[in-house]
């Protein structure tokens, strides 16, 4: 008979799929004793650490913070002010996975574990994938199994008190505040709830490119033209003019209702991001 040790663990990045998955875990796999961990890269959001510290209360564990050791600004340097973009994610790298990867190894892998990592990509997700299963390691995808969609994840947060997070209200994901997948209007949103973060991020830009670099946060614009308040009005009439369109295509299920939900994927199309932050 096998005598191999197993662990289960399960990141939380402070959206609401992970945390959806987190509740479910433990309502309905409550015989697992699952460790919950988040990496934090010092560089989120205010109302994604708020959350996190409810989810504690909900799931009455401890969530391990996982620390980089070195932040953002660090990598940066390193990486001579070379923004992160879509094509070299090296932030998601060293300030998740990295982290991520090293706990694993250390605490559980060296220990003769074996894990298992639950991740939250829903069943309307087909376009994504979790990271791939390897020696001692084995992903798995419950919302997947158990055919939970987005309206499914929703309906867990309601139910346990908890809604979604705060910044749902004016962002689609969670992640650093300068995230390079946020789209304008999110920009804007950011500058608005958040100008200090905004004021942060256009710093790292202007340096960026005064070196050299090709890219801006926000594609073929810079935060200095996307901030301007014309730029700033036209931003936020086409976002209008989306949700105008979408809420007269937009069928209404009575038993099953969004709570004033936008829906950025359907306003703006599928965007391909980085799991380890935006879930």
């Amino acid at each position: 008979m096998s005598d191999i040790k197993t662990k289960h663990v399960l990141g939380l990045s402070g959206g609401k799929d992970s945390s959806a998955l987190a509740i479910y875990m433990a309502q309905n796999y409550s015989h697992l004793d699952i460790e919950y961990f988040t990496t934090d890269t010092g560089e989120e959001l205010p109302e994604v650490y708020e959350y996190l510290n409810q989810m504690e209360g909900i799931l009455g564990k401890t969530i391990n913070r996982l620390d980089p050791q070195r932040n953002f600004q660090f990598y940066l340097k390193q990486y001579n002010n070379f923004l992160p973009s879509a094509q070299n994610r090296w932030c998601t790298v060293q300030l998740k996975l990295v982290p991520f990867e090293k706990w694993i190894e250390n605490e559980f892998l060296n220990n003769g574990y074996k894990v298992y990592s639950y991740v939250a990509i829903r069943s309307d997700e087909s376009y994504r994938e979790g990271l791939k299963s390897k020696k001692n390691i084995e992903t798995i995808l419950p919302f997947r199994e158990d055919h939970i969609d987005k309206k499914g994840v929703i309906e867990i947060l309601e139910n346990a008190g908890l809604g979604l997070p705060k910044y749902y209200e004016w962002r689609s994901r969670s992640g650093c505040t300068f995230c390079f997948f946020q789209r304008k209007i999110e920009w804007v949103g950011l500058l608005e709830k958040h100008p200090e973060s905004f004021d942060k991020a256009k710093k790292m830009e202007k340096t960026a490119l005064d070196q050299g670099q090709p890219f801006t946060w926000s594609e073929n614009e810079s935060l200095e033209q996307l901030s301007q308040p014309e730029r700033i009005q036209q931003i936020k009439d086409d976002h209008q003019k989306k949700l105008e369109i979408q809420s007269k295509k937009q069928k209404i299920n009575p038993l099953r209702p969004e709570k004033g939900l936008v829906d950025f994927d359907e306003l703006y199309g599928q965007q391909k991001v980085c799991l380890a932050c935006h879930k």
